[in-house]
């Protein structure tokens, strides 16, 4: 009898590695080995990154049905510095719901040890210790789950699947009035509104920003409308005021723009499906007709609410005349570009703040400070690219913040930040170019209203509101700089061969129906690092050539494939879009590599 379980490649899982140790296990250590017979999934993952946050909502629904054969592990792998402080992974981890064992590894040797390249990646490790599959990006839970039920049914058969409770141990909660507060606002009685994000809630604090008023949410995730008691939110960030007195509110997981009315606590939907958006969705439309991704804050600019979709790295806006939504900037690829709004590139933009001619952001993931004129157009005020980061002040070019996530007007034309990773609030001052310090022992601040003479801070991981009074004169600061933790691949001047390794999951085929199922898009920073291979094409593979004069930069490599289930007697196949943004850094070395495999879904077997 031939054995019927299907084939597939097997390399030995690497050892599990974290110098920070593990969390979510009651302080138990783990190995691989303490794992087999189960299935593995190690999500590599940093909190920073917003589509590692989408991952950890796509995995919710996959943990709870296979939760007696699959454990899934998130191995804790830092782009910045802030990252890989343990207190910062275990606030992380609280803060999102992370409802698995978590390995903080501060140093990489994990990531490493499994070649990993992107954040987020999935690794899929049978019962018997081996690596079967690798994903690279959002979108695979659907391939996952496939693969997973395979994995029981060949091991079940073959007596190597061990079922039974995994190794998951929740931790105790603590009793704060706030739990990882979002954003805050400022409201016309003097009181605050605050989204406690982790709570899934608004509350209304005193003037003293301390004593509870009103809760409005159930506490639990959830998207429903309804009265304070009724309605349900899911990771709740940014609040804009309107101009009818009612507040909006950017219902970050929800994918969704709800409206809190203040008389009556009444939570309405004002846009998005609960959907998330992927490439080819609409870009325009009845509001309550097109899917979002994370919208993390909103603001009113020019009689629109704007908002910042970190999801996809764009600013969009919704018209509460027409009901309606439409993208305002940027193209959907990450990174640092200004110019015409449609011509714009943003990296998870976090923070939004209005003046009468200007509309402010925070750019996390490039570090930078940046706006949008009344014409539409994009400037950087501060930041340079994807990884450099630091905290450094003075003349703005060459200042440094680190993951910022708020950004608020001061009545004298300059900006606070929320400097979220270097624990600080800073200051940029138009009028002069410079950037300085406003205080820090921060904890994670990720936004301030201004009140007065005073700034109130949301101390995001301290889970309170801090009242700082805005100082004459900034505070001094020793200059740090610093670049990514994750290191640059090397590479050989002139041809570099790129792959993009895509394998169509157990059960699919490429979804060929509508023209060319692929498609691969790659850049430079700086420009001049690419010869030969710019722009975009269907093939997956590409023949770049790489200026010998460049010793070091970033290539910027976005790919999508398009899959669907193959059944001939189906005629309405499901059908799915998997989708990764790398960036990865380079370094020119003689003696370095001529071919760059970047997995995409599959395994790279050559």
């Amino acid at each position: 009898m031939t054995d019927s379980a299907p084939r597939r490649a097997r390399v030995r899982a690497p050892e599990l590695i974290g110098k920070g140790g593990w969390l979510n296990t009651g302080d138990q250590q783990y190995t691989l080995a303490d794992l087999r017979g189960r299935i593995v999934v190690l999500d590599f993952w940093t909190f920073c990154c917003i589509n590692c946050l989408h991952v950890l909502d796509e995995l919710r629904e996959l943990e709870e049905k296979h939760r007696d054969t699959l454990v899934v592990i998130g191995v804790h792998s830092p782009k910045f510095v802030h990252e890989a402080e343990h207190q910062a992974v275990v606030d992380a981890v609280e803060r999102y719901g992370v409802a698995h064992p978590v390995l903080d590894d501060p140093e990489l040797a994990t990531w490493k040890q499994y070649a990993v390249r992107a954040w987020p990646t999935l690794v899929v490790i049978d019962p018997e210790g081996y690596v079967v599959a690798q994903h690279a990006g959002e979108g695979h839970a659907h391939a996952i789950e496939r693969l997973v039920e395979e994995l029981e049914a060949e091991h079940e058969a073959k007596g190597t699947l061990r079922r039974g409770d995994g190794p998951y141990v929740p931790p105790e909660p603590e009793p704060t009035t706030l739990r990882f507060p979002g954003k805050a606002l400022l409201l016309p009685s003097g009181n605050f509104l605050v989204s406690d994000t982790t709570r899934h809630q608004l509350v209304e604090l005193a003037e003293d920003a301390e004593t509870a008023l009103r809760r409005f949410g159930t506490g639990t995730r959830g998207f429903a409308d309804g009265g304070p008691d009724q309605a349900s939110f899911n990771e709740p960030q940014g609040l804009a005021l309107l101009d009818d007195g009612s507040v909006a509110v950017a219902d970050t997981v929800n994918h969704a723009l709800r409206r809190l009315d203040l008389a009556t606590g009444e939570v309405t939907t004002l846009a998005g499906t609960g959907r998330q958006w992927w490439q080819g969705s609409a870009t325009s439309g009845p509001a309550r007709e097109v899917d979002l991704s994370s919208p993390w804050d909103v603001a009113v600019f020019g009689g629109k609410v704007w908002i910042a979709m970190a999801g996809v790295h764009q600013l969009w806006t919704y018209d509460p005349d027409a009901g309606t939504v439409a993208v305002a900037a940027g193209t959907t690829n990450e990174g640092l570009v200004d110019g015409p709004g449609a011509e714009a590139w943003f990296a998870q933009p976090s923070g939004l703040a209005a003046t009468a001619d200007r509309l402010w952001l925070a750019d996390s993931e490039t570090s930078a400070l940046r706006w949008v004129d009344t014409d539409g157009q994009v400037h950087t005020a501060v930041g340079t690219g994807l990884f450099d980061f630091g905290h450094r002040d003075g003349a703005a070019a060459q200042a440094l913040f680190q993951h910022p996530l708020g950004v608020t007007a001061l009545p004298d034309g300059s900006v606070a930040v929320a400097d979220t990773y270097n624990h600080a609030l800073r200051r940029y001052d138009p009028a002069t170019g410079e950037v300085t310090t406003l205080a820090t022992d921060l904890r994670e601040p990720s936004d301030a209203v201004l009140v007065g003479e005073d700034i109130v801070v949301v101390e995001s991981a301290r889970h309170r509101l801090t009242r700082l009074r805005l100082p004459e004169e900034a505070v001094r600061v020793e200059s740090v700089a610093h670049r990514t933790r994750r290191a640059a691949t090397e590479v050989a001047p002139g041809r570099l061969r790129l792959d993009v390794i895509f394998q169509a999951p157990a059960g699919q085929k490429l979804d060929t129906r509508y023209g060319p199922s692929t498609r691969l898009l790659v850049s430079a920073t700086p420009p001049e690092l690419l010869l030969k291979g710019e722009g975009a094409d269907t093939d997956l593979s590409r023949e770049l050539e790489l200026n010998p004069a460049v010793s070091e930069g970033v290539l910027h490599v976005s790919a999508m494939a398009a899959s669907c289930d193959d059944d001939p007697a189906n005629e309405y196949p499901a059908c799915h879009v998997h989708q990764q943004d790398w960036g990865v850094p380079l370094r020119l070395t003689a003696g370095g590599t001529d071919r760059l495999p970047l997995v995409l879904a599959g395994m790279d077997e050559q």
